[in-house]
């Protein structure tokens, strides 16, 4: 049987770091992940940050590949970043940008199914050097452990797809719904208070178009947050983050707000797309094809589809290509045009033809081209506290890290810490030959306590919160009663902010997050904020967001005929929830007739006669082929990740 020093499970951006920094080590290290290829599960926001802090060290993705800021596939330079209040049509919007930048080196927007690709060539170039590499298309089934008498415990990897093999280190690294996390007994699953669902689309827009609309050079990028009315009384909020050619849009929202009055994610979503002010930013010019003449002969329509459809791919690829930038020298530097004046004649070209022969117009609308969820963990209630299960280091969401705290998002830098840190604690284990819980367990924990991010996660950062009160201090405050314009005024005030955290200081962590993450604070005050001294936003075009079924026949989804969900109780509340909060429609609720018992229901003669009773009952079925693995309905059901190749596959992530 073969076996490694060390064994990754996941792919995504924290298993990769794991895989790179192990291999810079020395340590011989493989990586399964279930997608193929890499990077097809992954979805985030997402910003990745690259920080620093005066007492400590983290370790950033430029540490991890050196070669980072000059080659990898990100999106945009993050340069600033602005919070929206909103009421109906009016919108209010703060200057974020210097809390944006505390302890920044930068942040790139970033689409991790590209980026994550990038990571692994990296990665697996060098873990090539130390035997190691690795595998996609398997999904880790089972984890066998042994003692070998010297206190340690081998492992045996048992996966759908390979013969078993063993490892002497595992690092986990296969996300907040972690099955190596279950295998091993390390955690239960994270209740829903600890847990955010994340829904998104990617909107096209080109680069040009998105250089003037948010007044920025082709390098820089903008982030907009979005707070009040948007979440239908739920704690959460909206995101816009421009990539290089395309928008991530979305809304992130706590998974117990939710359960408590369940609403489809699809619907919250095409709600925020028509709010004017998101509608303004992701707008554009869309061919609109007219209706085919169904009296023609068959094999005329056939032939005006054909090639219209040709003729209308031809249009999106030459627009996209003039209007953007980095499109045009690109596409020049290919020779496939001679200069800009050739691709826009061309494009005039293929307009005319549309017009002409199929009597295509065009109109404001936006273009939709993928959707959409993760779960999200809490890093203030779902931090592991003891991140390591006999030979087993959790890492990134597995380990229930990231920091989410009203405007400040991070979850990608902290995986790659993670990683960096696990590496060190299984090269140690290596050379002390120690691969117990009580030593590499114990030195991982260790160095996971010396990075910053752990105090942040578990303590909440009043500089920082500091930076977000002075940013609210151009709000006007005339429109307000007196005692909200005493309330901002006081704030305002460097002892008051002083006194106020020391006086917060000594309270209950959860007793702050209670009043910060309040209903009051994602909801109410936003929306009274807007309606008081926001601005009316007029929409430029009325867009039409796409329908669940049209975003399900976009995706690409394998299909496998064994259920990777199973569910337990099809009538507790938490299914029920899941008909509502599935965000493919996989969960239905089905009506079917029982026998509650018999009763009697009248004597004549010495003769009863008996009825039975029936009772209608309402259970709910899964449809398990539209799942895109998400894991909202992983607390309450028989969850595992999909085999090896199966399931969704994310272009941009």
């Amino acid at each position: 049987m073969d076996r490694f020093d060390a064994v990754i499970v996941g792919g995504g951006s924290a298993g990769l770091a794991a895989l790179m920094e192990l291999s810079k080590l020395g340590i011989q290290a493989v990586l399964l992940e279930s997608g193929k290829p890499i990077g097809s599960k992954s979805v985030t926001g997402g910003i990745l940050y690259s920080k620093n802090y005066p007492n400590g060290k983290v370790y950033n993705v430029e540490d991890i590949y050196p070669d980072f800021l000059d080659e990898a596939p990100v999106e945009r330079r993050i340069t600033r970043y602005y919070l929206n209040a909103l009421s109906g049509s009016k919108v209010y919007t703060v200057d974020l940008s210097e809390a944006h930048e505390y302890r920044t080196n930068f942040a790139y927007s970033v689409l991790m199914s590209r980026l994550n690709k990038w990571f692994a060539a990296r990665a697996e170039e060098e873990a090539a050097k130390m035997g190691g590499g690795i595998i996609e298309g398997v999904h880790v089934r089972d984890i066998v452990w042994m003692d070998d008498g010297r206190g340690s415990r081998n492992s045996i990897i048992v996966t759908d797809e390979l013969e078993e093999f063993g490892a002497r280190a595992i690092i986990a690294a296969d996300g907040v719904n972690s099955e190596v996390a279950l295998i091993s007994n390390a955690r239960g699953k994270f209740e829903p208070e600890a847990l955010y669902q994340g829904v998104k689309c990617i909107v096209r827009l080109p680069e040009d178009v998105m250089d003037e609309r948010f007044n920025i050079s082709s390098d820089e990028g903008v982030a907009h947050l979005f707070a009040g009315d948007i979440s239908k009384g739920h704690n959460g909020g909206g995101f816009l983050y421009t990539n290089r050619d395309t928008l991530s849009v979305g809304l992130v929202y706590h998974l117990d707000s939710l359960l408590k009055s369940p609403i489809e994610p699809y619907n919250l979503l095409n709600e925020f797309l028509t709010i004017p002010v998101v509608t303004n930013y992701i707008v554009d010019e869309v061919a609109v094809p007219k209706e085919l003449d169904r009296t023609l002969p068959k094999e005329e329509q056939l032939r005006i589809r054909f090639g219209l459809s040709r003729l209308l791919k031809q249009y999106e690829e030459l627009r996209y290509t003039y209007y953007s930038k980095h499109a045009r020298l690109d596409a020049i530097r290919r020779g496939l045009y001679s200069n800009e004046d050739e691709i826009k004649t061309r494009l005039e070209e293929v307009r005319g033809r549309l017009e002409r022969e199929y009597g295509v117009t065009f109109a404001k609308n936006y273009v939709e081209m993928e959707y959409s969820c993760k779960l999200v963990p809490d890093g203030k209630r779902a931090m592991m506290g003891k991140p390591y299960k006999n030979n087993i280091l959790f890492i990134g969401d597995a380990a229930g890290k990231g920091i989410f705290l009203g405007t400040r998002i991070e979850g990608i830098n902290i995986g790659i810490d993670d990683a960096a840190r696990a590496a060190r604690a299984v090269a140690m284990a290596k050379k002390m030959n120690n691969f117990s819980e009580d030593y590499m367990g114990r030195y991982y924990t260790q160095l996971v306590e010396e990075s910053p991010y752990t105090d942040d996660i578990r303590r909440i950062d009043f500089e920082y919160m500091k930076i977000f009160v002075r940013a609210c201090g151009n709000i006007p405050l005339e429109p307000f009663p007196l005692f909200l314009r005493l309330a901002f005024m006081l704030i305002q005030k460097t002892a008051v902010q002083e006194l106020a955290a020391a006086i917060a200081r000594m309270m209950a962590q959860s007793t702050l997050l209670k009043i910060i993450e309040s209903n009051d604070a994602y909801v109410r005050i936003p929306m009274e904020v807007a309606r008081k001294v926001g601005s009316e936003v007029k929409p430029i075009a009325e867009v039409r967001p796409l329908s669940i079924d049209e975003r399900i026949a976009r995706l690409k989804i394998r299909e496998d005929e064994v259920p990777h969900i199973r569910i337990k109780d099809p009538r507790s509340r938490f299914i029920k929830a899941m008909v509502h909060l599935c965000p493919t429609r996989c969960y239905m609720m089905e009506a079917s007739e029982e026998m509650e018992g018999k009763e009697e229901v009248g004597k004549g003669e010495g003769v009863k006669t008996e009825a039975r009773l029936k009772a209608v009952v309402s259970n709910v079925i899964l449809q398990h082929e539209g799942c895109i693995e998400c894991g909202t309905c992983s607390g309450e059901t028989e969850w595992r990740h999909t085999r090896g190749e199966k399931g969704i596959v994310y272009e941009y992530g």
